[in-house]
């Protein structure tokens, strides 16, 4: 009975933080395929589609933290960072939308509005406006 409980216990505990962002020109999608908790999440996918052409694109990336004094400890949350080759792409916590092109030009800088949702275990969404 026990080893029935087990998978049915890691199923339910296992969804999805899913998190939308929407700029004046891009609907972004972040999801952390981390453990609730997991502090630096290095399993992070970003879905961002064009508003205006449909275009869209998948990266994968990680949580991003400023570090503490020592250095090493991760301290304030600051956002999501992802790379597609050499164009970086940040996600900041303040709903801030960058892509920074090869030669560290600013591509993309627009303002968002957070929708946050807990998928598939919850139907709830609440949003935020940062």
């Amino acid at each position: 009975m026990k080893l029935m409980l087990l998978p049915l216990l890691l199923l339910v505990c296992a969804f999805t933080h899913a998190q939308r962002l929407d700029t004046p020109n891009y609907s972004v999608e972040i999801q952390q395929l981390c453990p609730e908790g997991e502090v630096q999440c290095q399993n992070v996918v970003y879905k961002g589609t064009s508003k205006v052409s449909g275009a869209s694109i998948e990266l994968k990336g990680k949580a991003w933290h400023s570090l503490c004094a020592d250095g090493v400890t991760p301290c304030r949350f600051l956002g999501y960072q992802f790379n597609n080759g050499r164009i970086r792409y940040l996600v900041h916590e303040s709903g801030l939308l960058q892509v920074i092109g090869r030669s560290g030009s600013v591509l993309v800088q627009e303002q968002g509005v957070w929708d946050y949702q807990q998928s598939p275990s919850s139907n709830t969404e609440s949003k935020a406006k940062l």
